[in-house]
């Protein structure tokens, strides 16, 4: 078996079976590396090689997480919380809780996708927003995998259709460039036009498994306890009612500030520490506490950060094995010349290569160069040649337990310990977008 196939394998087995997601990125990493014929020692040092890549996303999660620690911690998001609950009458009127499920799914949704384009600020907006509205989301009796579903998928579709933001540097930068490399020999020569209408169907099919999520598997209210984000000598309530109208205002340039400091600095961790800084003198809460909330915010995006460096390493280790051109070889030889088994199977092949990478950005680089000459080959067209491609990498991006694009839903709605990574975030996400997107990507490449 391909060493790739057989890494992912364990670490989907694994995770699956609620072993920690660190401990199966780990173990993972050894079995694909012995498979491969690297010695423990090369496996190691593309492990450790690989972990300096995801250590800057995971301490600017933990700065993120403290500066969301003290806007609990200030009482603010308590006194929103209560004020929503009593104004929308979500305790006496359990009738009205579906259309203000519905406006605050709507909202996290238009963030999401904002945050890649308009405000491109990626998932740092995650361990912000997410955990002030849990409260909000605990009387609305909203089912946070149908959360978690809504902002992965705002967090991976605009890139995948839309050229702008991320978009951009997905569509043009990345996807456009390096097709138009790997086919400049074999007559392929694609403009920018036709990458977002070859990804347009694809992207359909991650709508429809959107629908499904939102109407059918997730509609039914589920309970969650009503949990303190953050402890010190008063309680988030207690603090809500002595919270001066200055305050207020410091507390909303907080908001402010760590977005536009971080669009300046392109640092995610400059934002958090201006966040933190300007609620710390601002009186919120005691001096003293300061240290302890950092260290709570911190404690409490542990879980992610050390699964996005541990995943940073997995990735790594995946590289060094040189499996990737083994598996396309070798799946191109089971295909024969069955046109609609080898879209198939291109697609598999990419959702095995992205789920162990942990990014679709990086895995068009790897994949292009080896699937372009095969899908000319056996004759799909220029459009159905950019779907191929364009899907295959994001496959696995979402589903995935290593991609940012799971992490960052499971950072915020799991703030209160009450939402599992695989079983609330990896699994819903997986069925609900990458089974359509092999269906419509392989549609796709069959009647484009």
């Amino acid at each position: 078996m391909n060493a790739i196939v057989l890494a992912i394998l364990v670490m989907v087995t694994l995770s699956l079976a609620r072993v920690s997601v660190v401990f199966a990125l780990i173990a993972a990493s050894l079995v694909g590396g012995l498979a491969a014929g690297l010695p423990i020692g090369d496996i190691m040092s593309a492990f450790n090689d690989g972990l300096g890549n995801g250590a800057t996303v995971a301490l600017a999660y933990a700065v993120l997480g403290a500066f969301a620690v003290a806007l609990s911690r200030s009482g603010v998001t308590e006194l929103l919380a209560e004020r929503a609950i009593r104004g929308l009458h979500l305790d006496d009127q359990p009738s009205s809780r579906r259309w203000v499920a519905f406006t605050l799914l709507g909202a996290l949704l238009a963030a999401a996708v904002s945050s890649q384009n308009l405000i491109p600020v990626h998932i740092a907006f995650i361990p912000v927003l997410v955990p002030p509205l849990l409260k909000l989301m605990n009387h609305l009796r909203l089912d946070r995998r149908l959360a978690a579903c809504v902002i992965t998928f705002g967090i991976t579709a605009p890139y995948m259709l839309l050229p702008v933001g991320f978009g951009a540097i997905f569509l043009n930068d990345i996807l456009l460039t390096n097709l138009n490399e790997s086919g400049a020999e074999l007559g392929l020569e694609v403009t920018r036009g036709m990458v977002p209408m070859a990804m347009l169907m694809p992207i359909g099919g991650m709508a429809l498994g959107l629908a499904i999520a939102a109407l059918l598997s997730y509609r039914r209210p589920r309970r969650y306890e009503d949990r303190d984000l953050a402890h010190g000598d008063e309680t988030p309530a207690q603090a809500a009612r002595h919270l001066a109208p200055w305050q207020m205002a410091v507390l909303a340039a907080a908001l402010v500030g760590t977005v536009v400091t971080q669009l300046l600095s392109g640092s995610m961790v400059l934002g958090g520490l201006f966040g933190f800084a300007l609620l710390s003198v601002s009186g919120v809460f005691r001096w003293h506490e300061q240290d302890g909330i950092f260290t709570e915010g911190m404690r409490m995006m542990a879980q992610v950060g050390f699964i996005m460096i541990s995943a940073a390493g997995f990735a790594g280790v995946m590289q060094a094995t040189g499996e990737v051109a083994a598996l396309v070889e070798g799946s191109a030889e089971l295909i024969g010349d069955n046109k609609g088994l080898a879209a198939l199977i291109m697609l598999l092949v990419g959702l095995f290569i992205t789920m162990g990478i942990g990014s679709s950005f990086s895995t068009v680089p790897i994949i292009a160069s080896l699937y372009v000459p095969l899908a000319l080959g056996f004759g799909f067209s220029p459009m159905a040649t950019i779907a191929l491609v364009g899907t295959a990498a994001a496959l696995g991006d979402a589903g995935s337990p290593a991609s940012d694009s799971t992490l960052g839903p499971t950072a915020g709605l799991n703030a209160d310990g009450q939402h599992d990574h695989i079983w609330d975030t990896v699994v819903p996400t997986f069925l609900h977008y990458n089974l359509p997107l092999i269906a419509f990507g392989w549609l796709a490449a069959m009647v484009l």
